[in-house]
């Protein structure tokens, strides 16, 4: 039995990681928009964030105010679990004392603060059942900053891969400077409306750089991403070669007559962490 204060403090530990340690993927394709940048202010912005990134690692506090939404993700295998939504809870409750991080959840209506980034559905926890001998946890800690900027489209099918890059790419420009770009471009095809935009969450978990394994959709990801760059909106939208660090895409079959499209826009902390948890 995996306890509840094995998933608390695991969860704790995950949502420290995330919010000060960006991954070394993400770093070297910000160093790498920073070796070919020739816009005076873009190459500054990018020069700032990584300084950014360097103080938040050497300092122990997150990299950014906004800490985010928690987005849990949930691999279960067949181990058994003391109340794994509890443990999940707790670990967020602990992340927001001891870190500390910003309260952020709040009533959509009333917006009366929880202060404990726990609420109604919150955090959300998306579980996915496997044959394996462990539970792996993936807390993503989402920007609103970026998360504003999310777009769906029930598209029809006869509009097709074009349709999809032209919906994708739009949705990106529209957003220009206020997602706090270079930003990462998660995309979800197919399923339903709901899936598809959870498709786009998860696919900001995949390494920056790599491909999918789909020649069809890795095509689509490299020609959205030169797309998307092509625009000059670069860093914090004051110009540039790289408003997108990268394009990830996830699909899934869906009905006859649809053709879902989600954007999910991530800021250029695209910040998670992960890890596996056995019954011994």
């Amino acid at each position: 039995m995996i306890s509840k204060d094995t998933i608390k403090d695991t969860v704790y530990e995950l949502y420290k990681k995330a919010v000060i340690v960006l991954g070394e993927d993400v770093k070297k394709s910000l160093e790498d928009a920073l070796k070919i940048e020739e816009h005076e202010l873009a190459r500054l912005n990018i020069e700032a964030i990584l300084k950014n990134i360097e103080l938040a690692e050497e300092k122990g506090i997150p990299m950014c105010q906004d800490t985010g939404l928690p987005v849990i993700f949930v691999k279960l295998g067949n181990v058994e679990v003391e109340d794994l939504r509890g443990g999940i809870e707790e670990g967020i409750k602990k992340a927001t004392k001891e870190i500390p991080i910003r309260p952020n959840i709040v009533d959509p209506l009333t917006r009366e603060n929880t202060n404990i980034n726990v609420g109604d559905y919150i955090p959300p926890i998306d579980i996915e059942l496997i044959d394996a001998d462990y539970i792996e946890i993936t807390i993503l800690p989402k920007g609103f900053g970026s998360e504003n900027n999310n777009a769906l489209k029930m598209a029809l099918p006869a509009e097709g891969i074009e349709g999809v890059k032209e919906f994708v790419v739009e949705s990106v420009l529209k957003a220009k400077g206020k997602p706090c770009p270079p930003t990462v471009i998660g995309v979800g095809i197919g399923g339903t409306s709901d899936l598809c935009l959870k498709l786009g969450k998860k696919a900001l978990l995949g390494k920056i750089g790599e491909r999918n394994p789909d020649p069809q959709l890795a095509k689509l990801e490299e020609e959205i991403l030169e797309e998307i760059n092509a625009s000059g909106i670069g860093p914090m939208g004051l110009g540039g070669k790289t408003t997108a660090l990268d394009v990830k895409i996830l699909k899934a079959h869906t009905h006859t007559a649809g053709l879902p499209v989600g954007v999910c826009v991530q800021c250029w902390a695209d910040r998670h962490a992960t890890t596996k948890i056995y019954d011994n």
